[in-house]
């Protein structure tokens, strides 16, 4: 079939597959950075007990026939070294079918890692890489030239993140239609950035052009990736632009990056296509099926989409094959952090030595100036975020975290930038306290030095000790 291919996208293929590879072997990075403290046997959500009480069909996982820490962390360190050798090209070195298959490996391992991952995967952005991870799988490699339904696929995901994350925005807080979300979201975003307190600072009107643009970019825009080109690739740029916007305005783990990814795989660049031999008939076959499931299986995101109870970050199925996205449908107005302490002291009192623990992400010390970490992810930072939104989100894991500190647990504070006790004298007590941050101005920068400034609000969680120790009078 003639129109099958589209020979004069190869260089775009080639683009976008080796920077999908660098966004999955981020993703395997930090599970295997992370998952023994979070997810592991002794982690803060075990996954073992997690096994338990959810069956295979609803969590398809190589973890569900058996799990060990050991196991994870072949699976994770696996994942990075297929993605390694993706972003080396190896895929071009091996028949058609064998490419598929070596596409296919990366997705089963996060598919695995996803859906035992708990809250700590709730993340649109996990989602967001399976679906693209699977599309992926079927795009071929230099034997053929792309195919023409699996590029459309990749632009209808692009679509669906797009324009979703735009309709739950107007149907969403009242300050994205008075375009006036951007006067408080630089201070209030989960993660901020080392340029999120300039971005703050930036006057008002800016503030309305920011939030107008990403309106246009996310309501407009997404239509014009299906028409003919340039136009196409001049949407794809536009939205590539707008990514890196917020790249530099906070810290998103690989959601900028992955929807940049997309976005490339719509860019038509001018090189002269090579001489490739026309796609086998069995490679026709999978990817009409391929095309015809993921079409018919879109219809959900679609209803999602128009309707008033638009949700999102929803998966519709266990294999994360088509999902909806959105993000930040509600802006916060006042920053709350919650700041864990521990004493030494044999006895808790409020006027014990309070040490603070350093998170590597979140805001703490006011002096201490936000880092740029995106895309690798940490999620510990993130999940105290929504903690210190409500207690309710923590319920599952905060104690535990609490038990692991007071134990000093080795893999819990790699978790973070820095424990105030040494490895051989964990704290006494913990404790854990709500504080409201707000961003410094000019002046209180030039003569203070700190980027916020906090005031106390309440007891997050009393001083707690490991239960069987003795409180000493």
């Amino acid at each position: 079939m003639e129109w099958f291919t589209a020979p004069d996208y190869w260089l775009s293929r080639l683009v976008f597959q080796r920077a999908l590879a660098v966004v999955y072997l981020v993703a395997f990075l930090t599970a295997a950075l992370q998952f023994r403290a979070l997810i592991g046997e002794r982690g803060l959500t075990p996954v073992p007990r997690f096994l338990e009480r959810v069956p295979f069909a609803r969590a398809p996982s190589l973890f569900q026939l058996r799990y060990s820490d050991r196991l994870f962390a072949v699976v994770a360190w696996a994942g990075c070294a297929v993605s390694a050798a993706l972003v080396a090209g190896l895929d071009s070195l091996l028949p058609l079918w064998g490419a598929m298959l070596l596409w296919l490996v990366p997705w089963a391992l996060y598919l695995s890692v996803v859906n035992v991952g708990q809250t700590w995967y709730s993340f649109g952005w996990e989602s967001l890489l399976l679906e693209t991870g699977f599309v992926a799988v079927f795009l071929g490699n230099d034997e053929v030239a792309p195919p023409i339904l699996v590029l459309f696929l990749l632009r209808w995901l692009l679509f669906r993140v797009e324009f979703g994350a735009g309709l739950i925005k107007m149907r969403g807080d009242e300050c994205w239609r008075k375009l006036t979300c951007l006067d408080h979201h630089h201070e209030t975003q989960p993660m901020p950035g080392p340029l999120s307190w300039f971005f703050h600072h930036l006057p008002r009107p800016l503030h309305r052009v920011e939030v107008a643009a990403n309106h246009f970019t996310q309501l407009v825009v997404p239509f014009l990736l299906f028409t003919p080109q340039p136009v196409a690739s001049a949407a794809a740029a536009l939205m590539i632009v707008t990514q890196l916007w917020l790249v530099l305005s906070g810290n998103f783990a690989w959601l900028n990056w992955i929807t940049i990814v997309l976005a490339l795989s719509a860019l038509q660049f001018p090189a002269d296509p090579p001489s490739v031999s026309a796609a086998p008939l069995w490679y026709e076959i999978v990817v009409l099926a391929v095309a015809a499931l993921l079409v018919f299986l879109s219809h959900r995101p679609v209803l999602n989409m128009i309707s008033r109870r638009q949700v999102m970050n929803r998966s519709f199925d266990p294999l994360h094959l088509v999902n909806t996205y959105g993000a930040f449908g509600s802006v916060s107005r006042i920053r709350y952090e919650v700041v864990v302490e521990g004493t030494a002291d044999e006895v808790a009192r409020e006027d014990s030595q309070w040490l603070e623990y350093e998170f590597k992400g979140k805001p703490g010390d006011p002096r201490r100036w936000p880092r740029q970490f995106a895309p690798y992810h940490l999620r510990l930072d993130w999940l105290m975020w929504f903690a210190a939104l409500s207690p309710a989100y923590a319920g599952p894991w905060f104690g535990t975290l609490v038990e692991r500190l007071l134990e000093n647990d080795r893999a819990t504070l790699r978790l973070l930038r820095r424990s105030p006790f040494p490895p051989d004298a964990p704290p006494r007590f913990v404790r854990a306290r709500l504080f409201r941050y707000r961003y410094t101005t000019w002046r209180e920068l030039r003569d203070t030095g700190a980027c916020w400034e906090r005031t106390y609000v309440r007891e997050f969680l009393p001083p707690t000790r490991l239960a069987g120790v003795p409180k000493s009078s």
